[in-house]
């Protein structure tokens, strides 16, 4: 999620470890994009109708882009009691879709699909194109939203299509949720609210969504493909001292800058406990053996006895490793003073903290607090009550069939189980007790292909390839 937090490191914050020359010489190399079958060429003009629906908390409207999946599932086949809009009267542009496919065995739980339709701020001018136009060159789709999530979001509308002009009777009943407010931290969040007031409308056993893929080389080969499981809990603390100021030309020691400062920069030399879950040390594991050299062996080293310190000084030069053993938190913002010519009053600054699964946000303000050590230092949650992040088990159940149909669509390319130092959606759904899993998807690039960023892109056969993998995955996990 973004907005005003940190970029999320949906589909790449678990591969940089793995980019490597050892694993180069595993992947297969670039092929082009061959002509498009028929059943692509329908899939392109759904895509690029939701790619070019403005869905920015600005301007845009998701609301209007789940009406417009919803006549493309009901044109598919799909019965009106099928189609379930939802929306608030206080957010009517905010809302969202669920879509109901029946399956056979009513004693089958469901199968979630999740996917939100929002996408960050695009502005034309900082653009080298429109970013609601579906633009291609050299292989790749340009657009904001043609990684993050529209790829997900047609791919799960245009499977349900497929299913229903087919005939397909799966076992297991597959729901599909369309949501907004995903990219901002205190919007209306349509996964939150379904959460809470609509459990028994999204009931499954399991949830398959975002935060999974692969990566690249940056050179056409395919390194890596990821199945998040698990994912850390965002959480913005504000940090706030005052002071009652005066005259600039007569300081005083009591400076409430100079005391928010030292505050900051006790915050920024603490270092959460390191801890590992089942995911991160399945991924230390894995992920070290293929890496190899001094930090795959401090990975090792550290997975089998945390308490390693060696191989932590190692690992924790790596900035996403360093991430994925803690809960971090750094500060983003600050706003001090009043005047050029007096005392400050009052300093306030951001803390971003992304909290390690299972950790609360009332825990990590006390660790703040303790860091600190000044209680003239105040501290308080910008967002109340937000759910605790919780690991999903690496269930072979989900785990066989990703890899199956995986060795099928990127033969040679290595699935590794990863949790995300970021935040989607699924942190609200694995609060009610459904399990979430980021699985394998799109490719991208070192650069992450302008995701939340300028001229967001994804190639084309990425694109095509992951809608082929995850059709075949659903049907392998429905039945």
């Amino acid at each position: 999620m973004v907005g005003k937090r940190a970029m999320k490191m949906a589909l790449g914050a678990a591969c940089g470890a793995l980019l490597s020359t050892s694993m180069a010489s595993m992947a297969a190399p670039s092929a082009p994009m061959p002509k498009l079958r028929p059943d692509q060429q329908e899939y392109f003009g759904l895509y690029k109708e939701l790619i070019e629906t403005n869905t920015t908390l600005s301007s845009g409207s998701c609301t209007e882009a789940a009406a417009r999946m919803a006549a493309r599932l009901k044109a598919a086949g799909l019965k009106d009691d099928q189609l379930v809009p939802f929306s608030t009267p206080e957010h009517p542009k905010d809302g969202g879709l669920v879509a109901l496919y029946p399956g056979s065995d009513a004693s089958a739980k469901p199968l979630l699909l999740l996917a939100h339709i929002d996408v960050v701020e695009a502005k034309r001018e900082d653009w080298e194109r429109d970013p609601f136009t579906l633009v291609e060159e050299g292989g790749y789709y340009y657009a904001r939203g043609a990684v993050d999530d529209k790829a997900m979001a047609s791919i799960w509308v245009d499977t349900l299509a497929r299913f229903a002009k087919a005939g397909y009777k799966p076992r297991r009943t597959i729901k599909l949720a369309l949501t907004c407010g995903e990219e901002t931290s205190g919007a209306f969040n349509g996964a939150e609210w379904l959460a809470q007031n609509r459990r028994d409308l999204i009931d499954a056993e399991f949830a398959l969504n975002e935060g999974g893929g692969g990566k690249t080389d940056g050179n056409g080969k395919l390194l890596v493909q990821t199945l998040q499981v698990g994912e850390k809990a965002y959480q913005d603390f504000r940090l706030t001292t005052a002071n009652p100021g005066g005259h600039s030309s007569q300081p005083v020691p009591e400076n409430a800058i100079y005391q928010l400062s030292t505050a900051l920069l006790k915050v920024g030399a603490y270092e959460f406990p390191v801890e590992f879950s089942e995911t991160t040390r399945a991924y230390f594991t894995k992920a070290g053996k293929m890496r190899g050299g001094e930090t795959g062996a401090a990975m090792q080293a550290l997975a089998a006895d945390p308490a390693d310190k060696a191989a932590l000084a190692i690992v924790d030069k790596d900035k996403m490793l360093h991430s994925l053993l803690r809960t971090t938190c750094v500060a983003t913002l600050v706003d001090a003073g009043h005047a050029l010519n007096a005392l400050p009053q009052r300093a306030e600054a951001n803390v971003n903290c992304r909290m390690f699964p299972g950790r609360t946000a009332e825990e990590t303000q006390a660790a703040l607090a303790a860091a600190i050590g000044d209680p003239g230092v105040k501290i308080e949650p910008r967002v109340k009550d937000k759910p605790i992040a919780s690991s999903p088990p690496l269930d072979p159940r989900i785990t066989g069939p990703v890899e199956k149909v995986a060795a099928k669509y990127f033969p040679g390319v290595p699935v590794i189980p990863s949790m995300s130092t970021g935040a989607t959606d699924g942190v609200y759904i694995g609060a009610v007790g459904i399990p979430v899993y980021g699985v394998p998807s799109v490719w991208t690039d070192p650069d992450g292909n302008g995701t939340h960023g300028l001229n967001e892109r994804v190639e084309a056969r990425a694109l095509y390839t992951a809608r082929d993998y995850l059709y075949d995955l659903v049907k392998a996990l429905a039945g």
